[in-house]
């Protein structure tokens, strides 16, 4: 199994950190892991995105120019997501903040309300976990076991109160789908 993966939002969404995220869980369960992250000059608001691959072999190349699955957190994300990814494709897309739907008729086109679902559980903060929480039941590619214990691993010590919230994050998004 590979499951080449590219996550694109904005600066401040957490896009790296749901990209790096996804790669703990996959290491976790002992797979080969790439984490190629991109984001622009500025501190907020700015392009980010990751491209990540997990895979049960050795990876070749951490590039990813054509995604099995993408996750599209704002508007500006969609045409380069839907440009990108490989015929018959999963794109997830955050519905709360693209109103638009891709062109390409090919692809398989799953829509979750993940800043909406965050601020129902207490601060649109948590939108990337309830998109890595979607995008782990739709592709397969991680099984989410030990959140907790992952998420531990991932936080700093002054983070770790936020734990609760993630963890009810990730499992809201998972039930969305």
């Amino acid at each position: 199994m590979t499951e080449k993966s590219f996550f694109a939002g904005f600066g401040g969404q957490g896009i790296m950190s749901m990209g790096q995220l996804w790669v703990y869980f996959a290491m976790q369960e002992g797979k080969d892991v790439t984490f190629f992250p991109f984001y622009g000059a500025e501190k907020r608001g700015g392009i980010a995105r990751a491209s990540v691959i997990i895979s049960d072999e050795e990876i070749a190349s951490p590039l990813v120019t054509t995604p099995d699955s993408a996750m599209v957190m704002n508007m500006d994300s969609l045409p380069l997501c839907e440009k990108i990814l490989k015929k018959d494709g999963l794109i997830v897309i955050n519905s709360t903040l693209v109103k638009e739907n891709p062109r390409r008729a090919d692809l398989k086109v799953v829509k979750i309300e993940a800043s909406g679902i965050a601020e129902k559980i207490g601060n649109v903060v948590f939108a990337n976990m309830v998109a890595l929480g979607a995008m782990a039941k739709l592709t397969n590619a991680v099984k989410l076991t030990d959140i907790e214990g992952v998420l531990k691993k991932f936080f700093p010590v002054d983070k770790q109160q936020f734990i609760p919230m993630n963890i009810k994050a990730i499992q809201a998004g998972y039930d969305a789908v």
